[in-house]
């Protein structure tokens, strides 16, 4: 294994108990177990695991009945939703090449995730949102509708939603105004400017940083995270993806969240643990557990 694929060490452990507010377990190496027992011995005792198809979404849940500290999060990816109505010839996606199965083949598949998200362990509708990077304009229309569908579902479960926002931060913004935003909103993996965080606080809305605020690049999203409101800001990994520095490129669990949690304590300018201690409340907050 080159030191590329090498999971990075354990990083010293946080003093107050933190959870990853976005993880994906099923994407990464070794078995449920040994994920969650690196990341308590580091201080991460909780961890959101996160759906983005119908099979993601049914392991999700399954997974969050066996385990007390993993809470599930339920729904089909902006991505996926274009993939299941005009089909997927690259075999992008973790399913393969499929046909496309039009309009009725959506909605079979957002009803399995309203059934799913009638379950307690899933405290959370998504990833959903809009993903203007990847999907092009033939898409468009599939993903604003699985978008609109996930807020209902959400709402009419009493449940979290969380989003997923690529490059689409002002029809995202304007979905949620149209259909009415859940009393509990988490913009996952925050990708917005400051400007954008002022907008969020005013809603109400969670924002939840990830690895990449770490990042020499970054510097919009540190500035978002200095005018957050400290009740708002949560922390997750995304994992595998969006290793925090010095790691970057390397693959990411949630026991790397403390990497995180004291590079965002710095451009707070306040202690690890008073920033682990709003984010551990934050995030039972945010998806009530």
């Amino acid at each position: 294994m080159s030191s590329k694929d090498a999971p990075p060490p354990l990083p010293e452990p946080l003093l107050v108990e933190v959870a990853d507010s976005h993880t994906h377990l099923d994407m990464q190496s070794g078995t449920v177990e040994e994920a969650l027992t690196k990341a308590a011995a580091v201080g991460v005792t909780t961890v959101v695991q996160v759906g983005c198809d119908i099979k993601g979404s049914q392991w999700a849940a399954e997974t969050a009945a066996r385990h007390e500290n993993v809470h599930a999060a339920v729904a089909l990816h902006p991505n996926e939703a274009p993939r299941i109505v005009l089909g997927d010839p690259d075999g992008w996606s973790r399913q393969g090449a499929r046909e496309g199965g039009g309009e009725a083949a959506l909605d079979d598949a957002l009803a399995e995730i309203d059934r799913l998200a009638a379950l307690p362990y899933v405290r959370a509708v998504g990833e959903t949102g809009l993903d203007h990077f990847r999907t092009g304009p033939e898409g468009m229309a599939a993903q604003e509708r699985s978008f609109r569908a996930h807020i209902e579902i959400a709402k009419r479960h009493g449940k979290a939603l969380v989003i997923h926002d690529r490059e689409a931060h002002a029809d995202v913004l304007r979905v949620l105004d149209e259909e009415g935003a859940p009393e509990r909103t988490v913009f996952h993996c925050y990708s917005g400017d400051a400007e954008m965080a002022e907008i969020c606080a005013a809603k109400g809305y969670y924002m939840s940083f990830a690895g990449n605020v770490t990042f020499k690049n970054a510097q919009p999203l540190r500035d978002a995270l200095a005018v957050a409101p400290l009740e708002l800001v949560l922390v997750e990994t995304d994992a595998p993806f969006l290793t925090p520095a010095p790691y970057r490129g390397r693959p990411n669990a949630p026991y790397l969240i403390p990497v995180t949690v004291r590079a965002m304590a710095a451009v707070r300018g306040i202690t690890e643990q008073e920033l682990a201690a709003a984010i551990a409340v934050n995030t039972a907050r945010a998806f009530d557990y």
